[in-house]
Parts: structure tokens; C-alpha cells; sequence
């Protein structure tokens, strides 16, 4: 980890002063648990595209329906980052507003017939690592959270367009 602030805590990456701790280096449980999300998407995305069902027609499934229903609970849980920093961080409606914008989106993206639902949810993952990137820039997470957010957002979103 980097030099703190004067008075900051080393262990813990916190800089007094900044308006919120910030950590000098991206946390590497944030790191795999983050690429082990993408496993579902890359590889059910590989499934589609190459036209096998992996087996999963067996049990009346298909990696499609599956990477549907999976970028659908993502971008769900996208909205629930933004929803738990504004209420730890004090924000308001405008944040709580984009906060539910992702859910609903993902629940018309599983009534929509293919390739529409992949590709609403794809876009919805994208534009959500966009849209998450003000909040770093003011203070309400950890700067390395953004880049982070941005590079999975990126692959499952890609993940979804290509299986599309």
C-alpha cells in the first residue's frame, strides 16, 4: 500500500481528511471475486455462440436462457451498489432514481423476445459502468472501484452482446 496522509493509517489504506477512506490498491478479494463473475458470463456466452447447449438441453435449458437470466440478476445487483453507497453516503433521490433504473430494465429485457433481451441487458451493463463512474469522482467509493467496475462492466457486457 502507498504513504498515507499524515496521521493515516497504513493497515488500513485511510487517508484522513479526503472525505472518505481511500484505498491505494485495489483489494485482491475484489479482484478474483470480480473475474469469477465473469466466468458465467464468458463462458455461456461461448456456449451460444458456438451453437452447443453443453449438455443443458438435458434439463430443458439453454447457456442463452442462462446468460439471460444472469446478466438480468447482474444488472440487478448493479443498481444495488449505487443504492447501498447512497444510503451509507447520505445521497439523494437522484442517486436512489438511478439506483432502480438497472432492475427495471433488466426485468423488460427478459420479456423482450431474442436478441433484444441480450442486447438490452449488454447495453445495461455497459452503460452502467459508465454511469457508476461519478461516483469515485465524488468521493463515494474507493477510486480503484471505478476502473474495476469499468473493466467487468466491459467484459460482461461484450459477453452478452456477442451471445446476442
Amino acid at each position: 500500500m502507498g504513504r498515507p496522509a499524515e496521521g493515516g493509517n497504513v493497515a488500513d489504506g485511510q487517508h484522513p481528511g479526503d472525505g472518505m477512506a481511500r484505498l491505494t490498491t485495489v483489494p485482491t478479494s475484489a479482484v478474483l471475486l470480480g473475474i469469477a463473475r465473469l466466468i458465467p458470463f464468458v463462458g455461456f456466452s461461448a456456449l451460444a455462440v458456438s451453437g452447443s447447449d453443453g449438455g443443458l438441453g438435458t434439463i430443458g435449458l439453454s447457456p442463452r436462457t442462462i446468460l439471460s437470466a444472469y446478466g438480468a440478476v447482474i444488472a440487478s445487483f448493479l443498481g444495488g451498489i449505487r443504492w447501498g453507497v447512497a444510503a451509507a453516503r447520505g445521497a439523494g433521490w437522484p442517486d436512489y432514481v438511478l439506483a432502480i433504473v438497472p432492475s427495471l430494465l433488466a426485468w423488460a429485457a427478459l420479456a423482450a423476445p431474442a436478441p433484444w433481451d441480450l442486447r438490452m441487458l449488454g447495453a445495461v451493463v455497459l452503460l452502467w459502468g459508465l454511469v457508476d463512474q461519478d461516483l469515485a469522482r465524488r468521493g463515494m467509493v474507493p477510486d480503484w472501484m471505478s476502473w474495476l467496475r469499468l473493466g467487468l462492466s466491459g467484459v460482461a457486457g461484450v459477453a452478452l452482446l456477442v451471445a446476442a
